[in-house]
Formats: structure tokens, C-alpha cells, sequence
């Protein structure tokens, strides 16, 4: 054994000493002492557990009867190396270690010592893991927070270089559809950054980067040892860096590669444990993973965005030339009632009836002109709601009175059923009277001579107690069939009844009418039966709940 000189513990460790043997227990305590750590010492198990719940002990000197005690701390098991079942004693869970009695004074301070050093050790790796993981956690959180790939990768590469104490990172992605073409950088601030173009040709970096990805591995370089010859081989430009300590880290997706990441130390040698590798990869997958999401998402926002320029021009388009359509037409118009209206010079009956056609196809083609304005106003900026009170049974009034004309010469009845209440509501007045003059209009084309439309008002409430009125039209006319009820609101459609039947129309008017009615927080329901006739409901909120939808 060594000689007597203890060895002296430089921090005041707490020591447990259990022997029933008092001798030992004796000389084990005053080593233990001698070397300055603070003793408690027992002869029993009772006492030893007693011990235990009034203080946290640095470590553990057990005899190996007392050695089967559940505790924390770290023991050395007192053990007659000729006995198995006492050697036995030292493979119970936990740090331990084992030492043959009589202990010597140095030996026993000594091995005691040892165990303390190795559990404070392992506690600052666990420590030093956990701060990593929660560092690298953070960082893939950060990727995960964003979708632009350039941020992505500099998240990535700060991330590594100020967890790792790195003095260069390096991230590219390759020539890929998968992903953009990214290169970030990270290094410290006494040295220059690397160029752009820092691969002179990117197939060495790739193949390296292939041949990683398929064996779920990384390329690391410690201390001063290099790849050997049968190892995938560093990228020379990376290699000439000349890195004491390296690892090159693959990113990919599939069965190929898409880019690298390359984290260094200059100068300082450095072991990258089995831990760390798996964290790197770990994040290196999400970086990945984000960089292609975000390639997605920025090719489909560039997609929206292109069909966006794209709609505003052909509605620009549609602004323009129906502008110039309205131009002539009113000039038409304007010279036909001054043909007609002439007293000092009337045409013959034969020429009246001809300008009748043309007047009426004049109608027709303002009409379908004012269509195509709204359809390229509604839904933008420049086309917002001029809410004021508006009286709705005065506006039925106003609309039915201008139609009764044409409704006349279709020998069809429209009647107003008059309304319990004149219920006011917050709207746009001009286009209201649009909204109804549209079914009305609608109600009057659809239905044969000898029918019937009816417009009726009635108030009531929804569940959530706002007021509603609701406006019903009515007719007798052909009907819609059920297959092409979900199809009336889109633009241009037009059932295939109105299409044999030779019906005039553009298959605008209740696209425009849906629009308007939810952009006033409204809601337009239909109901009708083939041959039988069609219900049109516009309900609207009353004053005070009124919402202008954008």
C-alpha cells in the first residue's frame, strides 16, 4: 500500500461512514478526517438510514453488510476480496466501488475521493447535455418560427457556431428543385468571412454530402486525425481551410442530399461525442425540412401573386373597354329617343316598330356593359359600400315600379305584399335597388305569360338575437333543377332551361347580387322546383347590425 500521508480534500466533502465493526469504523472515520472531510458515522442500518434523511452526503464508506441501502450518493463498499458474496455486494445499483478491509488511511481517502470526482463529472456532462439540447432546441424552434430560407440558415449557422464555440459554419444547399440556392455563414470576429463562391465545384461537396446522407452518417476530423483513403473525403476548398477539429453534417431529404453544413475550430483540437453528432443531424434535418417548406410556400405565393397581377389586369382591361363601350352607346341612345320623340317630322309606324328592336338590343347591350363594370368593380378597393338608412319597403317600391313595364309586356303579375313594419336598414342604397331589380328582373325573363311573382317583406330574429329582414321573390316560372341550384351564383353560368328556351341573359346578374348581398353581411338563399317556380331570399340586418364585409 501506499505510505500514511493522506490525501487532503481541497472542498469540505461529507463523508458517511457505516461499519459495525468498531475498529474500522474507527480508523476509516479519522482518515476520512484527516484529509478534511466531516464524518458521521454509524454501526447499524437504523442509524445509516437515519443518516441519510438528515443530510446529502458526498459519499458513502459501507461495510458489505450494510451495502444493500438505497441512496444517491456514492459508496465504497468495505469487502473481503477472498468472499464472493461480499464482492457480490458492490453490483447493486448505483456508483460504487470496492476496496478490501482493513483499508489503508491513504487508499481509503484516496478511492473515496475518486468517486466523488467521477459523479461530479458525470453530473457536468448531464449538465453540459442538457444545456446543448435546450440550445439546439431553441435554435430548431427558431427555424420552425419562419419560412424564409435565407433566415433559416443563418438561424442555423449562429446556432451552431455559438453552441459549439466554433470558429467557422458554413452552409449551402446544391443545385436542387427542392430547395433555393442558399449559402449562410457564421465565424468569429478575428477572422475573414469565406467567399460566396466558395466551392469551385460543387459535385465534390455533393458526392460527399450523397455519401453521408445514404449511411445516416457525418464526417468529423479530431484533432489531427484525417479521413483515411477508404473514407468519403472532405471537400478540398473545406480541407485547405486547414480546421484542427471539424464535423460535416448532410442535409437531405429522400434518397439524395441537398445540401452541407461544415462546422470548424481553427485551432483547437476537440472530440465530438456520439451525443452531439445526433443533435447536429437532429438539427440539420429540420433545417432541411424548413428550407423546403419554404421553397414551397415562397413558389406559391409567387404563383398567388402572379395570378393576382394577372386578375387585376384583366379587370383593368374590362374597366377600360367597357368605359369605351358606354361612350357610343350613350350617343346611341341619346339620338334614338330624339328619332322617336320627334313631333315635327314622325317616322312611319314600319320604321318605328325597327327602332323599338333597335332600342330594346341597346338595353340589352347597356345592361350587359353595366354588368361587366360591376363584376370588375366588386371585391376591390376602389368600389367600397355608401351605407346611409334606407327605407326597405321604398326601395321595393322604386324597383317593382320600373319593372312593371316590362312585366306587362310579358303579361305577368307582379305583386307587393304589403310589409307589417317599414323596417330600415344600413345599406347601399344604388346598389340595393340593384339587388332587386336584378331578381325581379330575373323572376320576369323566367317566368311565361300568365304568371305570377310575388315580393314580400318579413322581419324576424336569429339565434344569437340580431334582427333580420328578409326579402322574398317569388314566381311561377320554369325553375331550376336541383343539380344546377349550386351552380346559379357563378358568373357566366346559365342553366340549361334559359339556354334551350333562348332566354336573354349573361349569367352575371345573381353573381353580382351574391356579392353584393355579403359585402352588406347579408345572406342569399334559393329554393325552387323544375316547372313549378323559384323563391329567391335576401336576408339583411337591420339597422344597428349591419357589417360592410370587404
Amino acid at each position: 500500500m501506499p505510505g500514511d500521508t493522506p490525501h487532503v480534500a481541497t472542498v469540505p466533502y461529507l463523508a458517511v461512514v457505516a461499519d459495525p465493526d468498531a475498529g474500522r469504523r474507527q480508523s476509516s472515520s479519522t482518515a476520512l478526517e484527516s484529509a478534511g472531510f466531516t464524518v458521521s458515522a454509524t454501526a447499524n442500518s437504523a442509524g445509516l438510514s437515519a443518516l441519510l434523511d438528515s443530510s446529502s452526503p458526498s459519499v458513502l464508506v459501507l461495510d458489505s453488510s450494510l451495502a444493500d441501502i438505497e441512496a444517491a450518493a456514492p459508496a465504497l463498499v468495505l469487502v473481503d476480496l477472498d468472499s464472493p458474496a461480499e464482492v457480490k455486494a458492490v453490483e447493486h445499483a448505483g456508483v460504487r466501488d470496492c476496496i478490501a478491509k482493513p483499508p489503508a488511511a491513504k487508499e481509503l481517502v484516496h478511492r473515496a475521493t475518486a468517486l466523488i470526482n467521477l459523479v461530479s463529472r458525470r453530473n457536468e456532462a448531464r449538465q453540459e447535455a442538457e444545456t446543448l439540447r435546450e440550445r439546439l432546441r431553441q435554435v430548431s424552434a427558431a427555424v420552425r418560427g419562419t419560412n424564409d430560407p435565407q433566415e433559416i440558415a443563418d438561424l442555423v449557422v449562429k446556432g451552431f457556431g455559438e453552441t459549439f464555440s466554433a470558429d467557422r459554419v458554413w452552409l449551402t444547399t446544391f443545385d436542387d428543385e427542392r430547395v433555393p440556392p442558399i449559402t449562410a455563414q457564421w465565424h468569429r470576429h478575428r477572422l475573414a468571412p469565406l467567399p460566396d463562391g466558395l466551392f469551385s465545384d460543387e459535385g465534390s461537396a455533393q458526392r460527399a454530402a450523397d455519401f453521408l446522407w445514404t449511411r445516416a452518417e457525418t464526417l468529423t476530423v479530431e484533432g489531427a486525425h484525417l479521413p483515411g483513403p477508404g473514407d468519403v473525403a472532405l471537400p478540398a476548398e473545406l480541407t485547405a481551410l486547414g480546421a484542427t477539429a471539424s464535423v460535416t453534417v448532410p442535409m437531405g431529404e429522400g434518397n439524395s442530399s441537398l445540401g452541407i453544413i461544415w462546422i470548424a475550430l481553427m485551432d483547437s483540437p476537440r472530440d465530438w461525442s456520439r451525443a452531439e453528432l445526433g443533435l447536429i443531424q437532429h438539427v440539420a434535418g429540420n433545417a432541411a425540412h424548413g428550407l423546403i417548406q419554404s421553397h414551397l410556400i415562397t413558389s406559391q405565393q409567387q404563383v398567388v401573386k402572379q395570378l393576382q397581377e394577372l386578375d387585376k389586369a384583366k379587370t383593368d382591361f374590362l374597366a377600360t373597354v367597357n368605359h369605351e363601350l358606354r361612350t357610343p352607346l350613350t350617343s346611341i341612345m341619346a339620338y334614338l329617343d330624339m328619332i322617336q320623340e320627334n313631333t315635327s317630322d314622325p317616322v312611319s309606324h314600319e320604321v318605328h316598330q325597327m327602332l323599338d328592336i333597335v332600342v330594346r338590343n341597346t338595353e340589352r347591350l347597356r345592361l350587359l356593359v353595366e354588368d361587366m363594370l360591376s363584376v370588375s368593380r366588386n371585391g376591390h378597393e376602389e368600389s367600397p359600400l355608401h351605407l346611409t338608412p334606407v327605407r326597405l319597403t321604398r326601395t321595393l317600391e322604386i324597383v317593382t315600379a320600373a319593372l312593371r313595364p316590362l312585366a306587362k309586356l310579358q303579361n305577368v303579375t307582379i305583386a307587393v305584399a304589403p310589409a307589417p313594419e317599414d323596417p330600415e336598414i344600413l345599406a347601399d342604397e344604388v346598389q340595393l335597388q340593384q339587388v332587386f331589380t336584378n331578381l325581379v328582373s330575373n323572376a320576369i325573363k323566367f317566368t311565361p305569360g300568365g304568371g305570377r311573382i310575388d315580393v314580400g317583406t318579413a322581419l324576424h330574429a336569429d339565434a344569437d338575437g340580431a334582427r333580420q329582414a328578409t326579402v322574398s321573390v317569388s314566381d311561377t316560372g320554369m325553375g331550376i333543377s336541383q343539380d344546377e341550384l349550386t351552380h346559379i351564383f357563378t358568373r357566366f353560368y346559365r342553366a340549361s332551361n334559359a339556354m334551350s328556351g333562348a332566354v336573354p341573359g349573361t349569367g352575371l346578374g345573381l353573381a353580382i347580387t351574391q356579392d353584393i348581398v355579403k359585402r352588406h353581411g347579408g345572406r342569399i338563399d334559393v329554393a325552387s322546383e323544375l316547372g313549378a317556380g323559384t323563391t329567391v331570399s335576401v336576408s339583411l340586418p337591420l339597422e344597428g347590425h349591419a357589417v360592410q364585409v370587404p
